[in-house]
């Protein structure tokens, strides 16, 4: 039996006798420990500008990223573009929130010293979570961010 409490998500644990744990917790919670902080993010136009001069791309079908190399940096940043032609804002923001969860997920295997952003191309916003991850991971191994 489940109960709907409202304001809250289902999380179920695996304990290790096998068993599972429903818990809820608030959306907050939930999303605690997921997010990368501000500083992994390239935010100015500025900053973006120095990125886009360099000249240093790499592209797949569904996304082209620019990198610029900064030795001095202790960790990458990254900035993402997402145009109008993916969609209305809902759907944009949705594509920049899989984005960010597939770069959190490789946060560990990628280059420390380089800032590089990721654009979207147009049919980004028809694909799920996995095919994203698979096509970031894809358009960074050529761009040699990743280890």
């Amino acid at each position: 039996m489940t109960f709907k409490i409202s304001g809250y998500f289902p999380l179920n644990l695996k304990k290790n006798d096998g068993t599972m744990l429903l818990l809820y917790v608030s959306k907050k919670e939930r999303n605690k420990g997921m997010q990368m902080k501000k500083s992994y993010r390239v935010k100015k136009e500025k900053e973006f500008q120095a990125v886009f001069q360099h000249k240093q791309s790499c592209a797949n079908r569904r996304f082209v990223v620019y990198v610029l190399e900064k030795p001095e940096q202790k960790h990458f940043r990254v900035g993402i573009s997402v145009g109008k032609k993916i969609g209305n804002a809902v759907v944009r923001n949705a594509v920049k929130r899989k984005i960010r969860t597939s770069i959190y997920q490789l946060k560990e295997s990628i280059e420390p010293t380089c800032d590089f952003i990721i654009i979207a191309r147009p049919g980004v916003d028809a694909l799920t979570s996995e095919e994203i991850h698979r096509n970031i991971t894809h358009v960074l191994k050529l761009a040699k961010i990743l280890k």
